[in-house]
């Protein structure tokens, strides 16, 4: 079989299994998830090194972002310009930062949520910590490896002079793993290191009193409780309660606002207008009145109160439930350990990783120092042994024909090694005092101008300068002690620099203790005034100030009229009863008011356009109510068991085709029996008690008819009568009932001369 027709026969789960593993483990590794060592992930490195190799200082000028995030997808990064350019713009993001990377000149977007300008347009720098970052690159610190075609060389891990990692935080979502860190204060991480220096088998609650909690880089206050910190903190997984900051702004005259001026980490500040908006227009905060974006280069949102007699806290608290200013940031501190090991870690790991880092760092700096020192004393040898042999040097170098072969074949003799306080140093080159090729060609290469008397001493001091920098960094790399004392030193150095010192290391976020707020009654929220409520046959409902006189007539829309009109109050909940048996629930404060001609009913609730209003009253709590549909079925119901939570309503009396719901009577104080007339004309009274009482149903039979149904139905109280108008407009009261009363379901009797035509007690 040639190559050309030959099959790989392997089973395609195993195939599609090893093909799945190894972009699950490239996602892992080399995009999502941040280094514990340095806190960035392969693209932040790369655009940090490139503009390293830019020459892209702090102090420096700036370069066009486009050229940056093409020299990173040309050398380091093979993935889209787009998507290095973002990642480069988010370090830029002093509100989504703590502690910036890069410096940025141009639009780098905005904490509105808007898009940075495009890379043509925007130009960047690094800043002072990024470069604290890179310190130690070209002292051999880290390991480098090569770039995606093996054409460059680009570092594993930055050296890091700081906590990176939790200083700006992390996230990002892998294969099956996710990582969320949020951003701290740098002076109290060092503080924390500090401590874990001097006691590195310290506890987490000790490392908490350094370190209390995030520090985001808009503020906001965090209400999370500390136990809850230091158990997310020792596990490595948890969250925090954060809020945003606010203050009362008075106004006079009783008047007052509240101004909002932080809001919670990664909250773009339009959608959160956007959803306070949303709560005004839904009405469902119905104290909040106003919401307004006053802000400028600082946060200024103004929330106004419908009424003055709302308790701010009871606003906010209420706010703080139902919108962003408020959130929940989770923590979930999965990192790479070593660059290689995904692993959820606690607070102490992380700063342990960091801390071993530097150490390593240290360390390898400290050799390649050493091996420089080596190589520098070796060449200065061979400068002094030209010192005390300048003729001979020189007639070597003029005479011979080779005469670095000459130089290094020559016997010069004892060589003149100064001692120093601290340790002799050995030269490299034999006791015969024969001279190496390093120093050989170092001394063909000097110029002729360093061959003054004065030069040979300078050498002489160099010599005694390098061999006590090395006897230090001999001692310094035998000793742990020594080791940690440096990296101390090194880390309060960070901490004079960027620490609480500066405005910038101050702590952005405090701490407080959530004063959780009960639910209020919509009564307590809202100032009590009297209204009218008109509703139209029509089904336009409005709410008109006061209580006005119910037979005063009314404007309303051509071919409609007045059908329910009655006095209620702003804190009042209205209930309306849907001929499908559902009831539905109005605020009577979200009433339009009653300039005009009102809203549709069903703008405010989902009735459905086929459905008629049968009822349309205020809630009296407490109160119970008499429910029966058109088939003379019916049962006791409380109110507060209808009341709707939603715009559908609540599904209360259960109805039938043809059957609807027709019945809805209130039953008064002293009411003991029940009264039921059907469109046949019957009369039945039977006692209260034989209905039952029910959240939800069909209900039990009321009447009994051969033909038609029910008409009407009302519960009184027998001691003082029945009561209806009659065709005059009179009202009668029959007191002798004994000719209607039965049992329940029974058929009834004719009624009394006089009732009504229309069959309706009222």
């Amino acid at each position: 079989m040639s190559d050309e027709t030959r099959e790989i026969k392997t089973p395609l789960r195993r195939a599609i299994g090893d093909r799945y593993l190894q972009y699950a483990l490239s996602t892992i590794m080399h995009r999502a998830l941040p280094d514990a060592r340095d806190g960035l992930k392969p693209v932040h490195r790369r655009i940090l090194y490139a503009m390293r190799e830019l020459r892209l200082a702090s102090n420096g000028g700036f370069r066009k972002s486009a050229k940056i995030s093409g020299d990173v997808m040309g050398n380091y990064h093979p993935h889209g310009d787009a998507a290095i350019y973002d990642a480069m713009a988010r370090l830029a993001q002093d509100f989504t930062i703590r502690y910036p990377l890069v410096d940025g000149q141009g639009n780098f977007g905005n904490i509105d949520g808007d898009n940075p300008a495009a890379a043509r347009y925007t130009e960047a720098r690094m800043t002072a910590i990024a470069e604290s970052l890179l310190v130690g690159l070209s002292e051999n610190a880290v390991d480098f490896r090569d770039n995606y075609d093996g054409t460059l060389q680009e570092p594993e891990v930055l050296p890091a002079a700081l906590p990176n990692l939790l200083a700006n935080g992390s996230s990002g979502i892998a294969v099956g793993m996710a990582t969320n860190i949020p951003p701290h204060n740098l002076d109290e991480l060092i503080s924390a290191c500090l401590h874990l220096i001097k006691a590195p088998n310290a506890y987490d609650e000790t490392l908490l009193e350094h370190i209390p909690g995030p520090d985001f880089p808009t503020g906001g206050v965090i209400v999370e409780p500390k136990e809850n910190i230091l158990q997310a903190y020792k596990t490595g997984r948890g969250a925090f309660r954060l809020r945003a900051r606010y203050e009362i702004e008075d106004l006079g005259r009783g008047q007052w606002q509240v101004i909002v001026t932080e809001i919670p980490y990664q909250v773009p500040k339009s959608r959160l207008i956007e959803k306070l908006a949303e709560l005004i227009q839904l009405k469902k905060i119905p104290i909040l009145g106003d919401v307004r974006d006053e802000s400028a280069d600082d946060i200024r949102i103004v929330l106004e109160p419908r009424s003055k007699n709302v308790d701010p806290d009871i606003l906010m608290g209420m706010l703080f439930k139902s919108s962003d200013l408020e959130i929940r940031f989770s923590l979930n501190m999965n990192v790479l350990i070593d660059g290689r090991t995904p692993k959820v870690c606690s607070l102490k790991e992380v700063l342990r990783a960091f801390l071993d880092h530097r150490r390593d760092v240290l360390q390898r700096r400290s050799r390649h120092r050493m091996e420089k020192i080596d190589h520098r004393l070796e060449v200065l040898e061979g400068f002094i042994i030209t010192f005390l042999n300048l003729d001979r040097v020189i007639d070597i170098i003029r005479y011979d024909d080779d005469p670095k072969a000459a130089l290094m074949r020559e016997s010069w003799g004892k060589t003149h090694v100064r001692a120093t306080d601290e340790k002799d140093y050995v030269t490299p080159a034999p006791g015969t005092g024969e001279l190496t090729e390093v120093q050989a060609e170092a001394i063909l290469n000097m110029r002729l101008r360093s061959l003054r008397r004065l030069e040979e001493m300078e050498l002489l001091k160099e010599q005694a300068a390098l061999m006590e920098e090395r006897a230090g960094l001999d001692d310094l790399l035998a000793s742990e002690d020594l080791q940690w004392s440096r990296i101390a030193s090194e880390l309060r150095d960070v901490r004079k620099q960027f620490g609480k010192g500066t405005e910038f290391g101050k702590r952005r976020t405090e701490f407080a203790d959530a004063a959780e707020i009960e639910d209020v009654p919509l009564e307590a929220m809202i100032e009590r005034e009297p209204l009218t409520v008109v509703c139209s046959k029509m089904g336009w409902i409005r709410a008109m100030k006061g209580h006005i006189d119910l037979a005063q007539e009314l404007k309303f829309k051509d071919g409609d009229e007045a059908r329910f009109t009655f006095h209620a109050e702003t804190t009042d909940k209205l209930l309306l009863l849907g001929n499908n048996g559902r009831f539905y629930t109005i605020a009577a404060t979200n009433l339009p008011g009653g300039r005009g001609m009102g809203e549709p009913v069903r703008l405010m609730v989902d009735v459905p356009n086929e459905v008629e209003i049968v009822d349309l009253f205020v809630h009296q709590p407490g109160a119970k109510l008499i429910v029966a549909s058109s088939a003379g079925d019916g049962f006791v119901v409380p109110e507060a068991d209808v009341l709707a939570q939603t715009r559908t309503g609540k599904q209360v009396l259960n109805v039938k085709d043809p059957a609807k719901a027709l019945v809805c009577k209130r039953i008064a104080s002293g009411d003991d029996h029940v009264a039921c007339v059907g469109e046949n004309r019957k009369v039945l009274v039977f006692p209260l008690d034989e209905l039952p009482e029910m959240g939800r149903g069909k209900g039990v039979r009321l009447q009994k008819y051969k033909d038609g149904g029910l008409s009407d139905a009302r519960s009184f109280a027998l001691s003082e009568g029945l009561s209806w108008l009659d065709p005059a407009g009179r009202t009668r009261t029959e007191t002798d009932l004994t000719e209607w009363m039965g049992k329940r379901a029974a058929t009834g009797r004719m009624a009394p001369r006089g009732f009504p035509r229309d069959n309706r007690f009222t």
